[in-house]
């Protein structure tokens, strides 16, 4: 052993005299001292990595260590003969002008090895062609795992080129040629490299910068990582399992760190090429493979998750970038992590999937994927609908419940996502993403989450409690409806119980339900006065559990009752006869008819019917395009939703804009357009002014057509539609409804599934009263169920559940209960549809049991009490 002070450097102390890259040298050899040893195996110095008992260090120590040590003269090890390097070939290997590759001693190159702290494509190129000439490769295994397990060497790694472009070389190249290559090539890389960090790597135009000085002015969705050299590298180097290992332990070492370093440190706002290791360590296609799983993958998912949200961000917005397949990787890399947790641990109300780091900080990046996709999608940001001009008016309870400590917390309307705020976008806005959104949908997930926990951490917005409902994207929508159940019903209750303190200090008896009273055959009429004054008196009791009465007769509302109810408004409002609505034959959709006489009350009406319905869990037999519920949500209709809307209408504007001719003379179209009012009159409206004087060409012809759609779709319904949409927000305007739905979900909450799965219902009916799955009554009506045909099932359904639609998640959802009700006899099979139950007589045959069942639901309407 020896001392710094005679280690091969020409003063025999330090001094002033010492050179600034001589003392960084030394500097740099305790730091390997400490991390990587001298090799040998005996060594007896404390501080040495090889001697029996040194404690292992992190980066970050190790560099501090190696500080002390370099202050207090100590004392270093002789290099072990496979480890000796000095510090002349050091400063020879890091000097600016010196680009000669010199492989003379290629044992001298491989020591070099040892000094290289980040990457560059060509630099693992030529460290894989020397193990490969060797076939050795623990150099480039040792180099690998240094600098991947180093937040400062992958951040500086695989760097993007500066401003100078091969071009500009090339150009550079071509007036300069009487230089020798070398002296071409050190004069552009010094160009480039001013201020580079000591490296045995030359970092050469168009492979990546230098490193840690490097200032780029870069975009929004910009790195400063060259991501197609760090594809290219994984390319080359994944194929070797040996080499792939250290990629693995490295990022078992590095997360830690990254994680702390953004907890505590905020190094993101000191360093935005932070994000630079993320982006590289996500380019890894094995980050799925099940070694990653159990440590590696978990631990890299939490720091990542620690990121500030503009990090977030700008992650998103580069990805959005990618090709569908690249997202698709990703999306599966954290699929599997979610899954794998989920399926090998046993999550229960006592130990909830909530409090699973791995899984939250997993669904936390699938996030910024996700929103990526969205982003990468096709996007329409332009066609908002305007907000309601007069807001919805406040409860007259509201004085009260602030006294009780019950002000509602959203009355600055629905939550919105920050990172969705941050980017500036909605998922609405995306039409079509580059990933389809039900490959976000975790299954397994679903199935253990405890929604009536998750509900609850979700309204409490506690930092250390995550909610899955703040991530709706994978949720699906049988648990998303389950979420919204919790918030309605708390709703309900909160409502009851200011009702009960409202009574005992006002001295008056107030109802705490909800209570309609109708006739059946004036049910439009009773149900517009009474929702109307409640609307105009107090919209919260909009928000109090549903109950409703036929007058005369004694049906108790335990949910059945309300279901018809729901259904004869629906089949009232929807007649053509009325007019408020018109009904395409071949679409078998229903429209807002932009010429009825009916006044906006009615339209109020429906719209708080279809809130009502989602609010006390029921389903309607309604029939809107889909950009009814792309409204609802907030975006105006557009061409596009015109295919579904008005197919015939859309095929021809398509024709017209792909019409290849000459449009003004061939079809002789102006701006001014026809349609014909209730009473089949035709009327003219000009999409713009003088529009009967302004030919369509093949130059105006696309606004042509979105003015057309813009009409047929908003300014025509215009009225129409903003009642209804007050009349469904004045119910929903509190729920999170918008935050965990997309339109086509909305849908599926107000009209159930048309997918009627009989095969499922019959595997979740339970029986009562003496039947079980074996009783021959009950193989013989399932065998009679099933060979219905596709009307006389809905009808059965509607007959036992009060709906011919099958509820979010489909009929094995529905429980059913089929009770019997006697032995053989001449009476018809009866329902509770309020508890689903179907009771049915032990009829002696099949064909009894057939003819009975069908002449029940045939002509079955009216409540009765049993």
């Amino acid at each position: 052993r020896h001392t710094a002070q005679d280690n091969g450097s020409d003063e025999p102390r330090r001094g002033r005299g010492l050179k600034r890259a001589a003392a960084k040298h030394l500097i740099e050899r305790y730091y390997h001292q400490l991390t990587e040893g001298c090799g040998n195996e005996s060594c007896s110095t404390s501080w040495c990595a090889s001697s029996a008992g040194f404690t292992r260090m992190d980066n970050n120590a190790a560099a501090v260590k190696a500080l002390e040590l370099y202050k207090v003269n100590a004392t270093l090890c002789d290099p072990h003969p496979s480890k000796k390097v000095t510090a002349s070939a050091y400063l020879e290997s890091n000097s600016a002008g010196n680009r000669k590759s010199n492989h003379k001693d290629v044992h001298s190159v491989r020591d070099n090895f040892r000094d290289v702290n980040y990457l560059t494509e060509d630099k693992v190129y030529e460290i894989l062609d020397i193990c490969g000439e060797k076939e050795d490769y623990s150099p480039l295994i040792r180099v690998l795992g240094r600098v991947f397990s180093s937040a400062e060497g992958l951040v500086q790694s695989f760097r993007r080129s500066k401003p100078h472009t091969k071009e500009e070389l090339k150009s550079l190249q071509g007036k300069d040629e009487d230089k020798d290559e070398d002296e071409k090539e050190a004069a552009a890389c010094s160009a480039m490299e001013e201020d580079s960090p000591p490296s045995s790597s030359s970092s050469r135009l168009g492979e990546g910068s230098s490193g840690g000085n490097d200032v780029q002015k870069l975009g929004p969705d910009e790195v400063s990582v060259d991501i197609e050299a760090v594809r290219r590298v994984y390319e080359r180097l994944l194929s070797n399992e040996k080499i792939e290992a250290a990629f693995l332990n490295a990022l078992v070492y590095l997360s830690p760190n990254v994680e702390c370093d953004l907890t505590y440190h905020n190094v993101y706002s000191q360093d935005l090429n932070y994000l630079n290791l993320f982006v590289i360590v996500m380019e890894n296609s094995n980050l799925h493979s099940p070694e990653y799983l159990e440590i590696a993958l978990p631990q890299f998912c939490k720091a990542m998750s620690k990121l500030p949200l503009s990090a977030l961000a700008k992650l998103a917005r580069l990805w959005s970038h990618y090709s569908t397949e690249q997202i698709r990787r990703m999306v599966e890399t954290f699929q599997q992590l979610i899954t794998y947790k989920v399926i090998s641990n046993e999550f229960s109300s006592r130990n909830l999937v909530n409090d699973d780091d791995a899984v939250v900080a997993a669904t936390r990046c699938l996030k910024i994927v996700y929103y990526a996709n969205v982003l990468g999608g096709d996007l329409d940001t332009e066609h908002n609908e305007d907000e309601d001009e007069e807001p919805i008016p406040e409860s007259s309870e509201l004085t009260l419940q602030e006294l009780l400590g019950e002000e509602r917390r959203n009355k600055k309307g629905p939550r919105v996502d920050p990172l969705e705020t941050e980017l500036g976008i909605r998922t609405n806005d995306c039409r079509r993403p580059l990933v389809a959104f039900e490959e976000f949908v975790n299954e397994p997930l679903n199935e253990v989450l405890e929604m009536d926990k998750d509900y609850t951490f979700f309204k409490v917005e506690t930092e250390n409690k995550f909610s899955f409902m703040t991530c709706p994207f994978i949720l699906n929508a049988v648990t998303k409806n389950l979420g919204l159940y919790y918030d309605n019903r708390i709703r309900m209750y909160s409502e009851r119980r200011i009702t009960v303190l409202y009574s005992l200090v006002q001295g008056q008896q107030l109802n705490p339900y909800l209570r309609l009273k109708v006739r059946r055959d004036h049910i439009i009429d009773d149900a517009l006065v009474r929702l109307e004054m409640i609307a105009m008196e107090n919209p919260a009791d909009l928000k109090k559990q549903l109950y409703v009465e036929f007058e005369g007769e004694q049906g108790v509302d335990e949910g059945g009752v309300s279901k018809e109810f729901f259904q004869l408004v629906v089949e009232e409002i929807f007649n053509p006869d009325i007019g408020m609505f018109t009904y395409d034959e071949r679409t078998k959709l229903f429209w807002f008819n932009p010429s009825s006489l009916e006044n906006e009350g009615q339209y109020t009406l429906i719209g708080i019917v279809l809130g009502l319905a989602i609010y006390n869990n029921c389903i309607l037999d309604v029939h809107f395009p889909m950009v009814v519920y792309r409204k609802l949500m907030g975006k105006k209709g557009t061409f596009r939703d015109l295919a579904d809307a008005n197919p015939v209408l859309f095929q021809s504007l398509k024709e017209l804009l792909e019409y290849d001719g000459n449009v003004e003379e061939d079809m002789m179209i102006t701006f001014q357009i026809s349609q014909t009012d209730l009473f089949g009159n035709p009327l003219m409206y000009d999409l713009r002014e003088n529009g009967d004087k302004i030919p369509v060409t093949n130059e105006n012809r696309k606004e042509f057509v979105a003015q057309y759609a813009e009409y047929m779709l908003n300014k025509s319904v215009e009225k129409q539609f903003k009642a209804f949409r007050r009349g469904f927000h004045m119910v929903t305007n509190e729920s999170p409804l918008k935050y965990l739905f997309r339109p086509e979900e909305i849908e599926l909450l107000i009209c159930g599934s048309r997918n009627l799965d009989f095969l499922a219902l019959e595997e979740t009916t339970e029986y009562d009263g003496g039947y079980s799955r074996d009783s021959r009554i009950i193989k013989e009506f399932w065998e009679t169920l099933h060979s219905f045909g596709e009307e006389q099932k809905r009808l059965f359904l509607q007959f036992t559940t009060g709906t011919d639609r099958a509820p979010v998640g489909g009929l094995g959802k529905l429980k059913m209960i089929i009770a019997k009700n006697g032995p053989d006899t001449d009476r018809l099979p009866t329902s509770h549809t309020c508890f689903n139950v179907l009771l049915l007589p032990e009829y002696s045959d099949r064909e009894k049991l057939r003819e009975r069942l069908l002449k029940a639901v045939t002509y079955a309407k009216g409540f009765g009490m049993l």
